[in-house]
C-alpha cells in the first residue's frame, strides 16, 4: 500500500492550509509523536499524570467495546486534556480479514462511542497491526478517518521490563517519527518518563499526529506512515 510521510504531507500542503501547529513548526524543528494504543485502562491516569508533568500531548488510538465503554471518564479527561482522541477499532479485529460491512462497524461504533463522550468524532485511526487494504481505505476515508502507523514500536505486548522497551523506543526515535506504545501493560507507562526525558535532552519536541503534519490538513483514506 502506498504511504505518506510526515515531511511529505508538509511539503505538498496548500499554501492556504490549516493544518493547527503544536507547540513548534515541524517544518523547522525536530519534531516526534508519541502514541498508545488499546487503552484506556488501569494505567492510563497514571500516565496521564506523567504527561501533564511532563507538558507532553500524546495520541490515544482507543479500543471501543472493552476500553471507551468501560472508562468514560478516562476518554473525556483525555480530551480535556488536550491529547488527540483516536480509533483503533471496536474489539481489535484485523480489518483485512473482514468484509466491508464489519470493518465499517468496527469503526463507526468506536467513533461514535467516542463522539458521545466527548461530543467530537475521531479523524485518526490506527488499524490493527497495522494491516490495511484498499477496502479499509474506502471505509476509513468514507467514515473522516485518516490511516496512522508508525516508525517506532518496543513490542511492549512481549515484555514487562520497563528499561528494555525505553531502550528499543531510543534505538528507533528519528524526526518525524511516531512512536507506537500500549498503555495497557505492566512495563509500558514506568518506561515512559525516561524515553521523554531522553528524547527531550536529542533535541526533540513532542506532537500529536496532526500537529506532526501541520501545515498539512490529514487526508480521510490516506495512510500515513514515517
Amino acid at each position: 500500500m502506498e504511504t505518506t510521510a510526515p515531511g511529505s504531507a508538509r511539503d505538498d500542503a496548500a499554501s492556504d492550509a490549516k493544518g493547527s501547529f503544536g507547540p513548534v513548526d515541524c517544518r523547522k524543528a525536530k519534531c516526534i509523536a508519541l502514541t498508545f494504543d488499546a487503552g484506556p485502562g488501569e494505567y492510563t491516569p497514571r500516565l496521564l499524570d506523567i504527561l501533564k508533568e511532563e507538558k507532553v500531548h500524546a495520541t490515544f488510538f482507543l479500543l471501543g467495546k472493552n476500553h471507551v465503554k468501560k472508562h468514560p471518564d478516562m476518554v473525556r479527561r483525555l480530551a480535556a486534556e488536550g491529547h488527540e482522541v483516536a480509533n483503533h477499532t471496536w474489539t481489535h479485529q484485523v480489518l483485512t480479514d473482514r468484509e466491508p460491512d464489519e470493518i465499517r462497524a468496527e469503526l463507526e461504533k468506536t467513533q461514535d462511542a467516542i463522539a458521545a463522550i466527548t461530543g467530537k468524532k475521531p479523524r485518526l485511526m490506527r488499524p490493527p497491526q497495522g494491516r490495511t487494504d484498499d477496502t479499509v481505505s474506502e471505509i476509513s476515508k468514507d467514515l473522516g478517518l485518516s490511516q496512522i502507523l508508525w516508525s517506532a514500536t518496543a513490542k511492549d505486548f512481549s515484555t514487562n521490563d520497563s528499561a528494555l522497551i525505553k531502550k528499543r523506543i531510543l534505538d528507533q526515535a528519528s524526526k518525524d517519527g511516531i512512536i507506537l506504545l500500549h498503555d495497557i501493560y505492566k512495563g509500558t507507562v514506568p518506561a515512559v518518563p525516561g524515553i521523554i526525558d531522553a528524547l527531550k535532552k536529542q533535541g526533540y519536541t513532542f506532537v500529536t499526529v496532526p500537529q506532526l503534519m501541520a501545515p498539512a490538513e490529514l487526508v480521510p483514506g490516506t495512510i500515513y506512515r514515517p
